[in-house]
């Protein structure tokens, strides 16, 4: 029986499946706001739940609160593709063949690229458990994790934990007496296990973070602060980069509290570093951008109270970002790319929020026939609140 030409439709679900397959964060964050976006570059603001507190007794008529809507900005910024030269008998390929030969090898790369810019919103997690340089390796470093979820209110279900291969590893050796016939079955790539509430995954994107520059002893300059921006002094050093973005730190005497409760858990709240800061250490005081902002009463309270004058700041060390999050943490967007009117082989293809469009052209200067693959995606922080660094 003769072969058959290979469609572009046929070559560009095969991609897309692919794609999927070959997809480990990606396919366990947030991917419902496909239908938002057109065009690169474009920006959709996504509504963040809105928080309320509670009043005592019947009467309300002094207690109604003001509806503080807050939000956040998804942009579309990135694209990727992958071309290839083929000569027009390849076309009449099965295409189990020619995905072998040719959209496996493409795709893989297109979804190491999604994953590693997803693994990157690392840098707007504050929350962090785990010793930096220590790689996690025990059943309760997983407990600490889902402590941390638990003390900001994050559901039980749905909740992840992203690995690198080292730690991954060696925590699958720490449980392996736990697998079971149907843990071994898991068809997903990349799934370890399902344990302590989390899907657990193996991803060699997960990022390592490198701290600023942070010598001297830094304190609060300036008590009852408040807001996104810290003032501080006692570095010194006036390098650039005294703290970069991704920075985690304390501050002494300020406490996380439950984000439902409004109650002191007793732990000392974390913060982290949004923006590149210079110390100041010879120039004057340096102001830390932060986050989340320092929020002393109303629903959207942070902390159990404003840092003191003087009181101690201590940054976190250098640590591999290994996460653990719920899938409404962060988010994913694809773009359905539009099809050129000139070209005759062509394809698009979008399904469960992924997108992937195909085309295939003669180039008269070098006598070949090129086929490229083309992703656009944007990826977001949607509420840093869902997640926690696993540090190793």
């Amino acid at each position: 029986m003769s072969n058959t030409l290979l469609t572009p439709t046929v070559i560009a679900q095969e991609a897309l499946m692919q794609l999927e397959n070959n997809c480990v964060m990606a396919n366990k964050v947030h991917r419902d706001y496909k239908n938002e976006f057109v065009k690169k570059g474009a920006s959709v603001t996504v509504p963040k739940p809105v928080k309320f507190d509670s009043n005592d007794g019947a009467d309300i008529s002094s207690v109604i609160q003001d509806v503080s809507e807050q939000s956040t900005t998804f942009t579309i910024d990135k694209r990727k593709n992958v071309a290839w030269q083929f000569s027009s008998q390849e076309l009449t390929l099965n295409i189990e063949e020619y995905s072998k030969k040719y959209i496996q090898p493409a795709v893989i790369k297109l979804a190491n690229d999604l994953d590693t810019s997803l693994c990157a919103l690392y840098k707007d997690v504050y929350n962090a458990t785990g010793t930096p340089g220590t790689t996690p390796s025990a059943f309760s470093d997983l407990g600490d994790a889902a402590t941390i979820l638990d003390n900001n209110a994050v559901p039980g279900n749905d909740r992840r934990m992203v690995l690198n291969p080292n730690a991954a590893w060696k925590m699958a050796d720490s449980f392996k007496n736990l697998y079971t016939t149907d843990v071994s079955k898991k068809a997903q790539k990349g799934l370890l296990a399902e344990l302590a509430d989390f899907d657990i995954m193996k991803d060699q994107n997960v990022q390592y973070h490198t701290k600023g520059v942070a010598t001297g002893t830094p304190l609060v300059d300036g008590a009852s602060q408040t807001g996104s921006s810290l003032v501080t002094n006692g570095w010194t050093n006036d390098t650039a980069g005294i703290l970069v973005a991704g920075d985690i730190f304390t501050i002494a005497g300020v406490y996380h509290v439950n984000p439902v409760s409004k109650e002191s858990t007793g732990v000392l709240k974390q913060f982290v570093c949004t923006a590149t800061c210079a110390s100041g250490a010879t120039t004057g005081p340096a102001t830390i951008a932060i986050s989340p902002p320092i929020t002393v009463t109303g629903p959207y309270k942070t902390v159990s109270n404003s840092p003191a004058n003087d009181a101690v700041i201590t940054v976190v060390a250098s640590h591999r970002a290994n996460m653990a999050f719920h899938n409404n943490a962060f988010g994913l967007v694809t773009v359905p790319l539009v099809l050129p009117d000139s070209a005759a082989f062509k394809a698009r293809v979008t399904h469960n929020g992924l997108s992937i469009r195909i085309l295939k052209g003669f180039d008269i200067k070098t006598d070949v026939e090129i086929i490229r693959l083309d992703i656009m995606w944007g990826v977001k922080t949607l509420d840093a609140n869902l997640a926690c660094r696993l540090m190793g």
